[in-house]
C-alpha cells in the first residue's frame, strides 16, 4: 500500500494517509460491529453510510495526536417500528468495536435513522 502525509502536511492527497486509514478502521470496525449485532436483533437494514471524522491536535515542536473522532452514521432501517432499537443497537456495537477498545481518545458517535419510505 502506498502511503503518504496528509496534504495539510505538504503529503500527495492522492494517497492514503495514516490519519484517514485510522479512521476508516474505526468507522468500518464500528459498522461490522453494529451489522452484527443487526442481525442478531433482526434488524433489517436498508442503508449505513459514516461521515466520520477526527479531531487532531499538533504541536508547535511538529509532533501531534487525535483527540476524539465522532461517527456519524446514517442508517435506514426496513420497518419503523424498529428505529429506536436501531439506534440503541450503535451503543452494543462501540462496546464489541476492537479498534475503539484500542484507542487512547474518546471515539463518539452521532447517529440519525430513518426508515424506508412505504
Amino acid at each position: 500500500m502506498s502511503v503518504s502525509a496528509a496534504k495539510a502536511f505538504k503529503g500527495d492527497p492522492t494517497l492514503y494517509n495514516p490519519e484517514d486509514l485510522l479512521l476508516s478502521s474505526l468507522a468500518s470496525c464500528h459498522m461490522m460491529s453494529y451489522l452484527y449485532v443487526c442481525a442478531q436483533h433482526q434488524i433489517e437494514l436498508v442503508s449505513y453510510t459514516d461521515q466520520a471524522k477526527a479531531i487532531l491536535e499538533t504541536y508547535a515542536d511538529g509532533s501531534g495526536k487525535i483527540i476524539e473522532v465522532i461517527l456519524e452514521p446514517t442508517v435506514i432501517v426496513k420497518d419503523n417500528s424498529t428505529i429506536e432499537k436501531a439506534i440503541a443497537l450503535h451503543e452494543k456495537a462501540h462496546e464489541l468495536c476492537f479498534i475503539a477498545n484500542s484507542c487512547n481518545f474518546p471515539v463518539r458517535y452521532d447517529v440519525h435513522c430513518t426508515a424506508e419510505p412505504s
